[in-house]
């Protein structure tokens, strides 16, 4: 029988040694701002155990929300009572009316109260073949939380006012431990002063030059160093390689990112070697692998990216928060790489408005892997962990791997995607990539609120569909992507030629009548998208011939050719072109130029049409 003492311990403060069921918790996080409610987790067996220290003597409430909000959540809700100690499984419909489950599937394991703070222990099955419970997966989980200084009475818990909060986790994929040498040096990647504007929404960008170093290091530790007090106001950190050729000129000041004003040595800065979120606790390597610095071909400037999160519009914050880089001469067995595979990021990637769920696709095809690995690494690379990356309108991303026709379990997933709150994913098994394999990255987008057409780009507004595979041994590969023909998109609206030759970006549309001088987008836009509409033209996209990108660390491209044949059970058509023109010319998560732009579409592919339909 399980046993639950009341502990009246003066001055006992969240996370002592007392007051426990004496079983570990590996990992903690705090869910508000103020201190006050802090979860812990880890699995016990085959379920899942949960640790929740709340700075209240009243009842604590915990739960899983598909939104964050309360509506259609499962909630449990605990405390102690007059001595005793209790533990309620709840649920709440999609009007967010509070109903106590027929079927109670968390167990209590420990609870306790003092005078200042309740400490609830329990455990849950991840799937309880409750039609009321949510099942707990690899995907992102949003959590909730409340608390209230008084304890659950005969009508139920009263309303938490505003003591509660969401917070996106994954429970199942969280920072591995690895406890490094307090005498390991470091170095920091800090804003100084970042003035922080009274907006919802703030994107900072800063370059930085990693120290001289005199020999081979790896960075073993990633960690955030987050501002006292701005838990909160920061959500996300993004760390991005640039070119090497630059003048320590432009390290003098930070901008915001994105705007129109924004230092053009920024635009260099493509590849992703590091990403943190809100409630993540950094990002540990792998024992035999590191990430490279000190030799010519490793980093000589990053790019910090920061996003800020002030929805109440606070004036005069300023802001100090970056990432700690932990490294080491001992060099591990292997240099990390990056390769970042999908949806080339363009105007060309194309969502219509008013749908609940609409599918992307971005190949990485057969051809370009074949290639590089041949010649590179035959026996294949490694991939230990991945990131998955979209924007607002992002609600799925699955990261699908083949191999001689057949596909292989899926190398990633996401399927409840949060913008606020992307990390890399540990693979619980390394992964191989052979020459000759293939990779889909596929996002699932919803534009229902959305009155216009969603285009690929760097806006937050805009979306992209990325995978970022962290491997070993470093090859010359960085990227490889796709991007599907616009001309047949744009037959589909009826587009039938365009101005030649093209002088202009976005290119002007010459006929039919109703979008005569109208650039593509702006006839997108123009086009009357319904549902209907809507999923025919996805059908559609999924099958177009795509152009792809297999680019070397130099910006250059592998020469791959020729036509591919996917997987049978998602039979695509798609055309492996070479850029054969400004391939150079490129700028963040690899946007191309209005020079390669256009260079691509008069001599490159399929992009060369100039006249469409019949």
């Amino acid at each position: 029988m399980c046993r639950w003492p009341l502990l009246l311990l003066c001055g006992l403060l969240p996370g002592a040694a007392a007051g426990g069921s004496g079983r570990p918790f590996p990992h903690r996080t705090l869910l508000d701002s103020e201190g006050k409610y802090w979860l812990s987790w880890g699995p016990r067996g085959g379920r899942l155990a949960f640790r929740l220290e709340v700075r209240t003597a009243g009842y604590v409430g915990f739960g899983f929300s598909p939104t964050g909000t309360m509506a259609a959540a499962d909630i449990v809700v605990g405390g102690v009572l007059r001595g005793r100690p209790y533990l309620q499984d709840y649920f709440t419909n999609a009007n967010r009316e509070l109903k106590k489950d027929v079927q109670q599937d968390y167990h209590l394991e420990y609870a306790m109260e003092n005078s200042t703070h309740t400490i609830i222990e329990f455990t849950r099955e991840l799937h309880t073949c409750d039609i009321n419970d949510k099942s707990i997966t690899e995907s992102t989980v949003r959590v909730i939380w409340a608390y209230h200084h008084e304890d659950v009475g005969e009508a139920g818990p009263k309303y938490h006012e505003s003591s509660r909060g969401t917070k996106s986790l994954r429970l199942l994929n969280p920072e591995k431990t690895n406890v490094l040498s307090t005498a390991i040096p470091y170095f920091d990647l800090v804003n100084q002063d970042v003035p922080i504007p009274n907006k919802g929404t703030t994107y900072w960008c800063q370059m930085f030059k990693i120290p001289m170093l005199q020999e081979k290091h790896h960075v073993v530790k990633v960690k955030p160093v987050i501002q006292r007090g701005h838990e909160s106001l920061v959500h996300h950190i993004l760390l991005y390689q640039c070119s090497s050729n630059f003048s320590d000129s432009v390290l003098d000041q930070g901008h915001e990112c994105y705007h129109p004003n924004m230092p053009d040595a920024f635009l260099t800065c493509e590849t992703v070697i590091f990403a943190w979120a809100i409630g993540g606790e950094g990002f540990s390597y792998p024992p035999h692998v590191g990430l490279s610095l000190g030799t010519p071909s490793d980093p000589h400037y990053v790019l910090l990216e920061v996003h800020y999160d002030n929805p109440t519009y606070k004036e005069g914050l300023i802001d100090n928060s970056g990432l700690r880089l932990f490294h080491t001469t001992d060099i591990r067995k292997y240099d990390a790489g990056v390769i970042e595979a999908g949806l080339w990021v363009s105007l060309f990637h194309t969502i219509p408005p008013g749908l609940p769920d609409f599918r992307s696709e971005g190949h990485c095809t057969l051809e370009c892997l074949e290639e590089a690995l041949e010649v590179e690494k035959p026996s294949g690379i490694h991939v230990f962990a991945v990131l998955l990356h979209a924007h607002l309108a992002g609600r799925g991303i699955r990261l699908r791997h083949f191999r001689k026709g057949e596909e292989m379990r899926l190398l990633a997933y996401d399927d409840d995607f949060d913008f606020n709150f992307q990390e890399f994913q540990y693979l619980k098994e390394e992964r191989t990539i052979l020459p000759g394999d293939n990779l889909i990255t596929e996002c699932r987008y919803n534009t229902k609120d959305r009155a216009r057409m969603t285009w690929g780009g760097l806006s937050t507004r805009n979306e992209m569909c990325l995978s970022y595979l962290l491997y070993y041994p470093r090859i010359n590969l960085t990227r490889c992507a796709s991007i599907p023909d616009i001309m047949e998109q744009l037959q589909f609206i009826g587009v039938k030629e365009i101005y030649r030759p093209v002088t202009t970006w976005p290119f002007i549309i010459k006929s039919p009548k109703q979008y005569k001088n109208l650039s593509f987008m702006d006839a997108m836009n123009k086009f009357k998208w319904t549902k209907k509409e809507g999923v025919a033209f996805n059908k559609i996209v999924l099958s177009l011939p795509v152009n792809v990108r297999c680019s070397k660390t130099d910006n250059a491209e592998w020469s791959i050719q020729g036509m591919t044949a996917l997987p049978p059970d998602i039979e695509r058509p798609y055309k492996a072109e070479p850029l054969v023109c400004g391939a150079s010319s490129t700028s963040l998560h690899g946007h191309v130029s209005l020079e390669l732009l256009l260079c691509f579409m008069v001599l490159g592919g399929t992009l060369s049409s100039t006249s469409l339909g019949p």
